[in-house]
């Protein structure tokens, strides 16, 4: 089955074509028209701005997805597009877009949810994945672990309650002095610097729940600088992500764990766009080596956001019977 998938929930711009069968599951393209530069200007995403971008490169990458596969419209069985959670403006240039040539080339319509194509995009990387299993879901907006019984079955049973973990990490990286977006120099910087050079709060909250709040972390940090700036004395930015992000991998590895034993699961895998960090990741290859559990990591160009990850999540759907009509439109959250 040959899926045509749409992803602009936030900044990116990304069209992509699928081939996924029972025994397949194989990206044929993905193009993704990134805006960061345009968004660097300000320090992060500004998103009228986003949904003109959007609006100027949909079409453009469809015709550069479709011509990558070396397909025609006639070729594709189905249209997929991510409907819900997001910038609702961004999300409208998605819909709509794939509403209307769902419609005018008579093919299927197939809602996604963001989250759960993050979770699919490990599929290409395991062929042989299949449910159930625990997922951490940790991206610029979302932090969630979810335990999934099944490809269109999802129950969320934990969450940040306030900032998500690449917002923290954003976050912390300017007041750094780091140029937008800071995941990938924070990434850098911890390699350089100690992790147990300055103490800073656990990002997980201290009861029963599987939840997160890394408002405290990031605000501890913040609160660092300034003291130290205040002070006259010299700031390491190198030790700070590091102990930030070790901070943060411990965080997350403890509520993991009890998510793991609540659930009785056998296998986790991570998604989003900061399961591409090499510190998170090692510290999850730590921790399934410990509990002798399956780990999955996608490949580090399928955490950010995507069409392919869509599309491969819209297989499911539609075995599902997910499909939508022309009254389809965005849902922010």
């Amino acid at each position: 089955m040959l899926i045509l998938a749409y992803e602009s929930s936030c900044d990116e711009t990304s069209a992509a074509v699928v081939s996924m069968n029972g025994g397949e599951r194989r990206i044929v393209s993905n193009i993704v028209a990134s805006q960061i530069p345009i968004h660097a200007l300000y320090g992060g995403v500004v998103p009228e701005i986003a949904s003109r971008a959007h609006c100027e490169a949909i079409s453009r990458i469809t015709g550069e997805s479709l011509s990558a596969a070396g397909v025609t419209l006639d070729d594709i069985d189905a249209v997929a597009v991510t409907y819900t959670p997001g910038l609702v403006g961004a999300l409208l240039v998605g819909v709509n877009f794939a509403k209307s040539l769902a419609y005018s080339a008579g093919k299927p319509l197939i809602p996604v949810d963001h989250i759960r194509g993050h979770v699919a995009a490990n599929y290409f990387t395991y062929p042989d994945l299949e449910p159930p299993f625990v997922a951490l879901v940790a991206s610029g907006g979302h932090t969630s672990l979810i335990h999934v019984t099944g490809y269109t079955d999802y129950e969320t049973i934990g969450r940040t309650r306030d900032d998500a973990i690449g917002e923290a990490f954003d976050k912390v990286a300017r007041v750094l002095g780091l140029k937008y977006p800071g995941g990938a120099e924070m990434d850098r910087l911890a390699s350089k610097g100690d992790p147990s050079a300055v103490k800073f709060p656990s990002a997980a909250i201290a009861d029963d729940s599987l939840d997160f709040s890394f408002s405290g972390l990031k605000t501890a940090v913040i609160n660092h600088v300034h003291t130290k700036q205040m002070k006259g004395e010299e700031i390491s930015r190198e030790d700070i992500a590091a102990s930030f992000t070790a901070d943060v991998s411990k965080s997350v590895v403890k509520k993991l764990d009890l998510a793991v034993s609540r659930c009785g699961a056998d296998a986790v895998c991570a998604a989003g766009g900061v399961a591409a960090n090499s510190h998170l990741r090692a510290a999850l290859k730590r921790f399934a080596k410990k509990k002798k559990i399956r780990l999955y990591l996608p490949e580090p160009g399928l955490c950010g956001d995507n069409g392919a990850m869509i599309g491969a999540q819209a297989y499911y759907e539609y075995l599902a019977g997910n499909t939508a009509d022309l009254t389809l439109n965005a849902v922010v959250d």
